[in-house]
């Protein structure tokens, strides 16, 4: 159908014969209508009808071919799991009101940012993992889930990721061997959020957890929340409990499984990181026809064209 566009220059051609040719049979004019219409013919306003018409043919030309645009469309085959550090140190008071107050806010405008259709679940780790909901489009219990999130001691966070790996669909923890069940070729994509604020202390080694998760195909952001340094906790506004965090090992999680690593240090600067990433994980560009599109500005096109053209060529004898 494109080829139909190779037409136009012709037509551009037959548009300036017309426009050099002369009146057949004369006309009388008043003085007056002959300076209204020489003003309306000057100049690239007596152009503006026929470039419209043009444009008009061409997005008919363009429609018929059905176009394609990558547009962002919701990632509804993936599955995302939130996994929250809900460890002792979160009590901290650096990050206002609370380091766990602020991670709550932030895995709330998480679900907010993301499409109704995205399948979202919840981990919480501390000396333990937990599997509070596994993914689901049922937003708003999840975010009664992160409301009623309480502390608890000590901070695993290998056993947090895999743990969170295990609750994606078509995955499964490794046998009493170490051995993983085949994976099928259809499974869907699978994305675990970590938030720590500490060092693991408990568990597996997170770095082993990382490459479960990357031979089950799953991509792991982490974010690292807090001080990064014990002289920023000497500095910090509030009171801290714990060490700083380990962003070394969030790095290396995120590096081993294909994903990124962020690093918030304030409540708001949380919160963006939490937004970013539903903009970024829970949308997925695919190629969409835009044909509708097109022939709607080919319509717009030619009845502007139709319009101005009686508008700028009154012909009156």
């Amino acid at each position: 159908m494109l080829w139909g566009l190779l037409l136009l220059p012709l037509i551009v051609v037959f548009y300036r014969r017309l426009l050099r040719r002369s009146a057949r049979y004369p006309f009388a004019y008043s003085t007056a209508e002959v300076l209204r219409l020489a003003a309306a013919r000057s100049g690239p306003r007596r152009h503006l009808a026929a470039g419209l018409f043009l444009a008009g043919l061409a997005a008919i030309v363009v429609s018929a071919a059905r176009p394609t645009m990558p547009l962002p469309v919701p990632a509804d085959r993936a599955a995302i799991i939130l996994a929250m550090d809900i460890s002792g140190s979160m009590r901290s008071q650096d990050i206002a009101p609370s380091r766990l107050d602020a991670a709550k806010s932030a895995a709330k405008a998480f679900l907010d940012a993301v499409p109704d259709r995205v399948r979202v679940g919840l981990v919480v780790f501390a000396g333990f993992s937990s599997l509070l909901a596994p993914p689901t489009t049922d937003h708003d219990r999840l975010a009664s889930l992160i409301t009623d999130l309480g502390l608890a001691r000590r901070t695993a966070i290998g056993e947090g990721l895999l743990e969170s790996v295990a609750a994606l669909p078509g995955r499964a923890r490794p046998g009493p061997e170490g051995t993983l069940p085949p994976l099928s070729a259809t499974v869907p994509p699978g994305i675990v959020v970590l938030m720590s604020d500490g060092r693991n202390n408990s568990g597996i080694d997170p770095l082993e957890a990382a490459r479960i998760a990357q031979a089950q195909r799953v991509t792991v952001y982490t974010v690292g929340m807090g001080a990064r340094s014990t002289s920023d906790n000497w500095w910090s506004s509030g009171w801290t409990i714990g060490g700083p965090v380990d962003e070394e090992t969030l790095q290396t999680i995120a590096s081993i499984t294909g994903g990124g690593y962020h690093h918030a240090s304030t409540a708001d600067a949380l919160h963006n990181v939490y937004r970013r990433l539903a903009r970024q994980i829970a949308w997925e560009r695919k190629p969409t026809e835009v044909s509708a599109a097109t022939a709607g500005a080919a319509a717009l096109f030619l009845v502007v064209a139709g319009m101005l053209s009686f508008m700028l060529v009154p012909l009156r004898p």
